[in-house]
């Protein structure tokens, strides 16, 4: 690969005591949207966190050329690193344009949830809303958008389309797609093969903590 992102060199992770990932190399293109895909238990979710900062680590990590490897998970993500964890994980009893807010880091956040709106005109016209009144389909648009809210470079997110309709599993489908358009990079943590073939340029299968092909 010509120019890398993230380059991720003998990556071994654990969870408490347990081993999670053994010896990852991996290397993400600006704008490259990539899968992992696997059974449950292969260890996607625990690259994903492994990488935002989340799990015990040794190897190599840098992102831009920036070597992350020892550094928290906030500083990671001012860094230029988004984490859209599965199960939404919002916060219910704020707004939509709180949930926003929270995540906004400077001057620019009040621009920055603009582009949010531009990119889902439904939250918008339910940003007064508060966020367990929203449809799942509706939460999940606003979990991404807290992502979006960092500015980042690479954009983890861990089962997107899990437990969505699929007039929704196709709206977001398409925000990903305009996501990546403007250069931000994917990595995301996919179950079903198909539609992670339709999503993403490339498919990294991880079986027991390793890259298996």
């Amino acid at each position: 690969m010509s120019t890398s992102l993230l380059t991720i060199e003998a990556l071994s992770a654990w969870r408490g005591t347990t081993p999670v990932l053994h010896n990852i190399d991996l290397q993400i293109a600006p704008g490259e949207r990539v899968a992992l895909v696997g059974d449950n238990g292969a260890g996607k979710s625990s690259l994903l966190l492994a990488i935002a900062g989340h799990l015990r680590c040794t190897g190599a990590m840098r992102l831009s050329g920036q070597d992350i490897a020892a550094l928290p998970a906030h500083h990671r993500a001012r860094s230029g690193i988004g984490f859209c964890p599965e199960g939404r994980r919002v916060f219910a009893a704020m707004t939509v344009a709180e949930n926003l807010a929270v995540a906004g880091r400077d001057d620019q956040a009040e621009k920055i949830a603009g582009s949010v709106y531009l990119l889902f005109p439904e939250l918008e016209r339910r940003k007064t809303s508060l966020a367990w009144q929203l449809s799942g389909g509706e939460q999940q648009m606003l979990a991404l958008g807290r992502a979006l809210m960092g500015q980042p470079k690479l954009l983890l997110l861990d089962e997107p389309f899990l437990g969505l309709a699929p007039d929704a599993t196709a709206r977001l489908h398409q925000a990903l797609i305009a996501v990546s358009g403007t250069g931000i990079s994917l990595l995301l943590a996919e179950q079903d093969l198909e539609r992670a073939k339709s999503l993403c340029d490339r498919l990294v299968f991880l079986d027991r903590g390793q890259i298996a092909l």
